[in-house]
């Protein structure tokens, strides 16, 4: 039965990718704890890289990775919005007293959403995980086990969210103390800069490329 060995091997493929530490996940498990709009985050996260994963294996991991302008695009858009979200976690760390009055705190299902959308989609991390690296492996295979692989790797994707998710919720009496929540926004606000500072630098190779080729 080869499309069950495949179906593994993509389960096993976008795990192994999407356990890393970075924007996307900081931002579920803060919203984990803070018990906000948790099942619409995991929702929006899952058919996320639904729609990345299969994008790749579709063949748009090649558009992107060979337009440097998307490239410049994708890096400067994310630096700054990571810049930006990293320095209201810090603020709220020094400003907040208690969880429920976290200055990055969302409003509505709306706002989760595009916020989720917006960590996500200007990360160009998040294409080359799924766009690039999953659909270069996953286009490998001939249709429909390409399929097999895609959902095999999308289903990781949403084991892993809910998990997250709704395992910070138990982290929450934990996070009734001011200390253990200011904690918790300074080491967001690292892995935020962390990861723009990053992003700054491929924006800077990227500008070059682009200067090169005009």
């Amino acid at each position: 039965m080869d499309f069950v060995a495949v179906f593994l091997k993509g389960f096993m493929t976008g795990g192994s990718l999407i356990v890393a530490i970075g924007a996307q996940n900081a931002f579920v498990l803060t919203q984990g704890v803070r018990r906000q709009y948790i099942g619409t985050i995991a929702v929006t996260c899952t058919l996320l890289d639904m729609g990345l994963i299969f994008s790749g294996i579709t063949g748009l991991g090649v558009l992107i990775s060979s337009n440097p302008v998307l490239l410049l695009v994708a890096s400067a858009g994310g630096a700054l919005f990571l810049t930006v979200y990293g320095a209201r976690s810090l603020r709220s760390a020094i400003t907040s007293q208690r969880m429920e009055r976290s200055a990055i705190s969302l409003q509505s299902h709306s706002s989760a959403i595009a916020v989720t959308l917006g960590l996500s989609l200007l990360n160009p991390h998040v294409y080359l995980d799924t766009v690039l690296l999953v659909g270069s492996i996953g286009g490998q295979y001939e249709a429909p086990l390409r399929y097999w692989f895609g959902f095999g790797a999308v289903s990781a994707s949403a084991v892993w969210f809910f998990m997250l998710a709704y395992g910070a919720v138990r982290l929450s009496p934990l996070f009734s103390q001011p200390i253990a929540w200011k904690v918790l926004d300074v080491l967001i606000a690292a892995v935020m800069w962390s990861i723009a500072g990053t992003l700054w630098y491929q924006a800077w190779l990227h500008f070059q490329q682009c200067s090169f080729c005009l």
